[in-house]
């Protein structure tokens, strides 16, 4: 049996890479179809193959996580573009791409760009953010001003931080993520617009996701991240997803603690004394009745 990593998927073919950066072309079992299971780029498989356009995927090995937009999984970075103005800084949305990220145990980077189009006043601001969210436990780049620069600044960030490991870049719109990309290189974000588009959500579109290798990474562009609502997050839950909320868990007077109307919260304290933002804390508040209002799901006839 071979041992490989789904790295394309097109048509109802899966393109399986080995450890020798060897392609086969393969088909998957019918019994995943039984069992309710679809390979997805990012996965690693066992797969037999007589040629390397005749494979057959046997097994699926176990996911660490997944997205629905892209298809992908075994995610390990998701670097988040974020502009500093045209449009605005939200943190706001920053939050909510962080949430998903961390509900999905993917690590976050953030990229705020167009720093060079900001006044000095709006500059110290973003700077002031910046160090907000490293107190977190976050990495947050304020992006170099030339192109070369740039390009030099995350080259250094790759070379150092991401060798061998899978990213999707996620972003608002507009915020330069197309730019990034051919800063790092020029023909990434043509190929990445490419699988974009052919994305369809039509009934007979034909779906194709592709991790594209870079710099000893692995890149699987999304034109937006599976979706900014929270459907899959408990109200219990969200607060793991704030790691500054997380890490003061223990020191409220209930264990169930949500942070909201609980007598001795040590977040709410926290907040009052801003150590945490209130921003942040707004933030939870804002996505924990998201949650709590949105509408239950029920589940199919015949699901466990």
């Amino acid at each position: 049996m071979q041992r490989g990593q789904i790295t394309k998927a097109l048509s109802g073919f899966y393109y399986v890479t080995d450890e020798s950066n060897t392609i086969y072309q393969t088909r998957a079992r019918g019994v995943f179809r039984k069992q309710n299971l679809t390979p997805l780029v990012g996965d690693y498989v066992e797969f037999e193959s007589g040629n390397i356009s005749e494979g057959i995927i046997q097994n699926l090995l176990e996911r660490k996580n997944e997205l629905t937009r892209p298809q992908v999984a075994n995610v390990d970075v998701g670097i988040v573009i974020m502009s500093a103005v045209d449009p605005d800084f939200s943190t706001q949305l920053l939050d909510r791409f962080l949430v998903m990220l961390e509900s999905k145990h993917i690590e976050p980077v953030i990229f705020i760009t167009k720093m060079d189009k900001l006044t000095e006043d709006q500059r110290q601001e973003i700077v002031a953010y910046q160090a907000e969210y490293v107190a977190i436990g976050y990495q947050i780049i304020l992006t170099e001003k030339t192109v070369e620069m740039k390009k030099k600044q995350v080259e250094q960030i790759f070379k150092e931080q991401f060798g061998g490991k899978l990213i999707v870049f996620i972003g608002q719109s507009g915020a330069g993520k197309s730019t990034l990309l051919n800063v790092i290189d020029s023909s990434l974000a043509l190929k990445t617009g490419e699988t974009s588009k052919s994305l369809g959500r039509g009934k007979h579109t034909t779906r194709h996701v592709e991790l594209i290798p870079l710099m000893d990474s692995l890149i699987a562009d999304t034109p937006g991240f599976s979706s900014l609502n929270f459907d899959d997050i408990e109200q219990e839950e969200l607060t793991e997803y704030f790691p500054e909320m997380w890490a003061r868990r223990g020191e409220c007077k209930f264990s169930g603690c949500i942070h909201l109307e609980e007598p001795k919260c040590a977040v709410k304290k926290a907040v009052e004394d801003q150590v945490i933002p209130k921003y942040r804390y707004d933030h939870y508040l804002l996505f924990l009745e998201e949650i709590r209002n949105r509408k239950p799901r029920y589940k199919k006839k015949g699901a466990f």
